[in-house]
């Protein structure tokens, strides 16, 4: 695991929280991603799709990730088919993030997949992974915390911040994002 220890660490005191080898790699892939894929025109998933693939993300059939996405490590990145992930979304995955088949993440979502041990005096780094089931809209602007699972066509709002896990089909909004009603099944 390349997750270090906060004892032997301290990065309140600047030290790291991932290995060396886990922070070259990031940034090579940060490198690549500005070089290879940042400036490219809309129509070019298919290219985005294999960068994300070679430094190793699962990347479903007609997966489409805009270019200005950022993306903290393709390697715990899971996107299903069809799945849009759009403008200007941030994909905080320490921890790794699963996106279902047909879901979509609107512009400048967040993604957050860990946080930190708050009774911890050394505020050890916890890793959370998130799962977006299929046929889910993240809507623009809106949060997605560490740990959380959205159950299959669920919805977030815009601008909604969600930290605990949706029901299948549930419409969440507001800050914490409530579930305001569910979706007809149709």
């Amino acid at each position: 695991m390349s997750l270090l220890d906060a004892r032997d660490t301290r990065p309140l005191e600047g030290g790291a929280s991932f290995s060396l080898g886990n922070r070259l790699f990031r940034a090579a892939w940060m490198a690549t991603w500005l070089v290879l894929a940042r400036f490219t025109p809309p129509p070019l998933h298919p290219w985005r799709r294999l960068v994300l693939a070679v430094f190793g993300a699962r990347i479903g059939k007609g997966a489409r990730v805009h270019a200005s996405v950022v993306i903290w490590n393709p390697r715990n990145l899971t996107l299903g088919e069809q799945v849009l992930v759009g403008p200007g979304t941030r994909l905080y995955n320490q921890g790794h993030i699963t996106i279902g088949a047909r879901t979509v993440i609107s512009q400048r979502a967040h993604l957050c997949a860990s946080s930190h041990d708050i009774r911890d005096p050394h505020f050890q780094l916890v890793l959370r992974p998130i799962v977006i089931g299929q046929g889910c809209w993240v809507a623009a602007e809106a949060f997605v915390g560490p740990g959380v699972t959205m159950g299959d066509r669920s919805v977030l709002g815009a601008r909604a911040a969600l930290f605990t896990d949706a029901q299948q089909g549930g419409i969440y909004t507001g800050n914490p994002a409530q579930l305001l009603k569910t979706r007809d099944p149709d």
